[in-house]
C-alpha cells in the first residue's frame, strides 16, 4: 500500500485582529484534515478567505499552525527544528499568486532560479549554471534568457520562471497557491499543461489552490472544498463534480459559468457571516438549511470510500 507524502491532520490557526480591548481571535483553520500521495494533485477550492493559503503556507512553515499534525515523508514537521525543516524545504516548493512580487526585480531571473541552490549549498557554480539553463530550456525559454529581469517577461512568461525556480531543487511537493489566477483564460491553460508534462516528468506533488473550481476539474486527481477555514467535502474531480453533496460546493458548481443574481446575493451573505460557536457555518439562504443546522454543529460523514462530507445527512 502507498504511503501518503503529506498527511494534514486537524490543523488549526488562529489570528489575533484589532486592538486593545476590542482584540479578538479568528478562526482560520479549523481541524483542516487530508492526505496527499506522492505524484497526486490534490485541490484546495473556495472563496477567498475560506483557509486555503494559509493551510499551504502552514504546511511549509510560513504561518505556524496552532495545533495539529504535519507528516511529510514519513517526518513530524511540527515537532522538527528549524535546521531539520531547513533540510526537508528542499522537498517542499511553492508557486506564489504573483510572479512579479516573489522575483527580486534587481536580479536576473537567473539568479533567482539559481538561488535555491545556493542556498542549499548544492554542485559548484558551473553546475547551477548548467542546470538554470536547462530548466529554463524545458518551460519554454532559451539559456540567454537566464540574463533577463522580471520586467522585461509578461505575467504568463514571469509565471513560467516561478515554475522553474520551484522545480530547480526537484521537489516532491509543490504548493501552488493560485497560479493562474492573474492571468488571461488563454495562458492559464499554457500554465496548466505545463504543470501536468513536468508532473509526468519529475512525479511530483501538488497542492493546487484555486478559487475556480473549473481550473481544478482537469488538473486534480482530488479536490476538497474549503468553506470559513474548514474542509466541508472532499471527493475524486469526476465524483465532486457529479455527485457533490454540500450545499456550498453546489453553489460553486452553479456559478460555472453563469452567475444567476440570487447565487451573487448568497455569496455577499456568506462573506459577511461571522463564525458562530454553535450551527453549521453555512447557515445561509437558499442552502436547504433547516432548524437543527443551526443549533448543531455540523459532522463529517462518509458518502463512500473516497467521498467525505462535513454535512447533516438528511
Amino acid at each position: 500500500m502507498i504511503e501518503p507524502l503529506l498527511t494534514v491532520k486537524n490543523l488549526r490557526k488562529t489570528f489575533r485582529v484589532g486592538r486593545g480591548w476590542r482584540k479578538k481571535s479568528v478562526v482560520a483553520l479549523d481541524n483542516v484534515s487530508f492526505h496527499i500521495f506522492p505524484g497526486e494533485t490534490y485541490a484546495l477550492v473556495g472563496e477567498s478567505g475560506s483557509g486555503k493559503s494559509t493551510t499551504g503556507r502552514s504546511i511549509l512553515g510560513l504561518t505556524p499552525a496552532n495545533a495539529g499534525e504535519l507528516h511529510f515523508a514519513g517526518q513530524d514537521l511540527r515537532r522538527q527544528s528549524s535546521a531539520q525543516r531547513r533540510q526537508l524545504r528542499r522537498d517542499m516548493q511553492m508557486i506564489f499568486q504573483d510572479p512579479l512580487s516573489s522575483l527580486d526585480p534587481k536580479r536576473s531571473v537567473g539568479y533567482s532560479i539559481e538561488e535555491p541552490l545556493i542556498i542549499h549549498g548544492i554542485r559548484d557554480g558551473q553546475w547551477r549554471k548548467e542546470q538554470v539553463a536547462k530548466i529554463l530550456t524545458r518551460v519554454g525559454f532559451t539559456p540567454a534568457d537566464a540574463g533577463r529581469f522580471p520586467h522585461e517577461f509578461s505575467g504568463g512568461q514571469r509565471q513560467r520562471i516561478g515554475i522553474a525556480r520551484a522545480l530547480v531543487l526537484q521537489p516532491k511537493l509543490i504548493v501552488c497557491d493560485e497560479p493562474v489566477s492573474a492571468l488571461d483564460v488563454s495562458i492559464q491553460s499554457q500554465i496548466l499543461n505545463l504543470l501536468l508534462a513536468l508532473q509526468r516528468e519529475q512525479g511530483v506533488a501538488y497542492l493546487f489552490i484555486s478559487h475556480d473550481l473549473s481550473v481544478v476539474y482537469h488538473l486534480a486527481d482530488r479536490i476538497g472544498v474549503m468553506y470559513r477555514g474548514r474542509i466541508v467535502e472532499e471527493a475524486p474531480a469526476e465524483t465532486l463534480f457529479s455527485q457533490a453533496r454540500h450545499p456550498y460546493t453546489r453553489l460553486l458548481l452553479a456559478s460555472i459559468p453563469p452567475a444567476h443574481p440570487w447565487l451573487k446575493q448568497t455569496a455577499a451573505q456568506v462573506e459577511q457571516k461571522e463564525i458562530a460557536d454553535s450551527g453549521c457555518q453555512f447557515d445561509v439562504p437558499a442552502s436547504g438549511a433547516e432548524a437543527r443546522c443551526r443549533v448543531h454543529h455540523a459532522q463529517e460523514f462518509w458518502v463512500s470510500e473516497h467521498h467525505r462530507v462535513a454535512c447533516t445527512p438528511r
